[in-house]
């Protein structure tokens, strides 16, 4: 789950750094607060295999995905969404430029990752951003997959950091 809050923490950076149409609605969720949204959604999505779910609840589970930006890097329908809002209304230099990506990291992060360390966040996440382009390609798809498993980097980030999650 610390990658899954790393991931969503960067997804929220870069969503909030576009603004526009893809800005997140809501404050950046805390380690904690995210913890207890995604146990939400994940007993809301145990129900609905169990025994369904009534609207309301299905609603609920819609928000806290969008919320949570639940599978924002690694679903290429999700990726070709957010691509195609973006370049349609706010183009952005991080969803191409490693230099404008590296920028949504601290300084805090940049340390803790080295040079080399915030090259692999940054080939990472800007290779995840290719998934929407081969989605009819399941060849493409396995080479974008193999540079993302490739690229996947530690972790990272201020908050966990702070929370004794990461050693050194």
């Amino acid at each position: 789950m610390l990658r899954e809050f790393q991931g969503y923490v960067l997804a929220y950076r870069l969503r909030a750094a576009i603004g526009g149409r893809v800005r997140p609605p809501g404050a950046q969720l805390s380690l904690a607060g995210y913890a207890a949204a995604r146990l939400e959604r994940q007993g809301l999505a145990r129900d609905l295999v169990k025994k369904g779910i009534h609207p309301e609840q299905m609603r609920r589970l819609d928000e806290l995905s969008n919320e949570l930006m639940f599978g924002f890097w690694l679903n290429p329908r999700e990726v070709a969404d957010f691509l195609s809002a973006v370049l349609r209304h706010h183009p952005h230099p991080a969803i191409g430029d490693p230099e404008a990506f590296a920028a949504l990291l601290s300084p805090g992060e940049r340390s803790r990752l080295g040079d080399l360390g915030v090259k692999l966040v940054v080939a990472h996440h800007l290779t995840c951003l290719t998934l929407a382009a081969p989605l009819t390609d399941p060849a493409a798809m396995g080479r974008v997959w193999e540079r993302i498993e490739a690229t996947e980097p530690p972790l990272f980030v201020d908050e966990l950091a702070r929370a004794g999650q990461l050693g050194g």
